[in-house]
């Protein structure tokens, strides 16, 4: 097929960015659009398993550039193939890869099969509008409409992508937000691996500190249960996803009992996952941080799918 592709367009698919961040590549698919056009591949469709979600996408750009992946790095150079000659015809394309597909010679490693939408983009203010709420740290959603091929913004944001008829609707969410409330190696360390993982993060330094929407997990990393108490209070206070505080079971008990002293509802107790992080006793701040960014990753797919 890629043979097929470079003989009609003249052009080879190349990876260009591996990253999967919506915003990310959402942006490429826009800068693309602008410098000789674009198309947006999105998974609407799962038979079986499959390594990524629905609503994944890929940007594939008219000079064979790709951004993004929709099967784990499977079948992304053959959605680029297709994306080209989608571009090349002005005419979007649906493919099928795995089970159900015409193409023999394409297996996925699950053993499952995938739909992949390709929409040639015709206008980027869908997508600008998207990113715009994104950027102010509200969720959005994109419907691609298969028959008629036209991308528009949701009115509503459901809970998840989904195709509806023939309707796909993608579901964008903010960028998860740590802030890390402590002056020790173990904050430094979880502010490294939140930062790898590609987590946005706030320490006291920063100016918006303490602006905690639902997007926000709070880690307390504080060895003094008085130096906790401002920024616990503002998190419990808030519609923060995931609120984590350093300490024993011991520690843990104390910090509710002072809590419960100033009237603070004890139903608010479970929302603090102390100790902290998803596994065991840490005995050094890299396994530490390592354990409450999972911890983190865990809450947010659990909050948010």
């Amino acid at each position: 097929m890629l043979g097929d592709v470079t003989s009609i367009t003249g052009i080879l698919p190349v990876q260009a960015d591996a990253g999967d961040d919506p915003a990310r590549i959402l942006r490429f698919a826009v800068d693309a659009m602008q410098h000789g056009g674009a198309a947006l591949a999105t998974l609407i469709d799962i038979r079986g398993g499959a390594a990524r979600a629905l609503g994944t996408h890929m940007a594939i750009a008219a000079d064979g550039r790709f951004c993004g992946y929709v099967s784990g790095g499977c079948v992304e150079t053959a959605v680029a193939a297709e994306a080209l000659l989608a571009i090349a015809s002005g005419c979007d394309r649906i493919i099928k890869f795995g089970e159900g597909s015409p193409y023999f010679d394409i297996v996925l490693p699950c053993g499952g099969g995938i739909t992949v939408a390709i929409h040639v983009l015709r206008k980027a203010d869908p997508i600008e509008q998207v990113l715009a709420e994104l950027s102010a740290r509200r969720p959005a959603a994109l419907v691609y409409d298969c028959l008629s091929q036209h991308l528009v913004v949701a009115d509503k944001v459901p809970v998840r992508s989904s195709l509806r008829g023939d309707e796909f609707l993608t579901v964008y969410r903010p960028q998860t937000r740590v802030v890390v409330s402590g002056q020790t190696g173990e904050a430094e360390a979880v502010c490294r691996i939140a930062q790898a993982a590609s987590f946005g993060v706030s320490t006291p330094n920063d100016p918006n500190f303490r602006d905690i929407d639902a997007f926000t997990a709070v880690v307390l990393l504080h060895h003094d249960l008085d130096k906790e108490t401002v920024v616990l209070n503002e998190a419990l206070a808030s519609p923060a996803f995931y609120i984590g505080a350093l300490g024993s079971t011991r520690t843990h008990h104390q910090r509710l009992e002072r809590l419960r002293s100033k009237g603070v509802p004890s139903e608010c107790f479970d929302r603090i996952k102390a100790p902290i992080g998803i596994f065991g006793p840490t005995r050094d701040a890299t396994s530490l941080a390592i354990s409450v960014v999972a911890d983190i990753a865990a809450a947010r797919l659990a909050a948010f799918g």
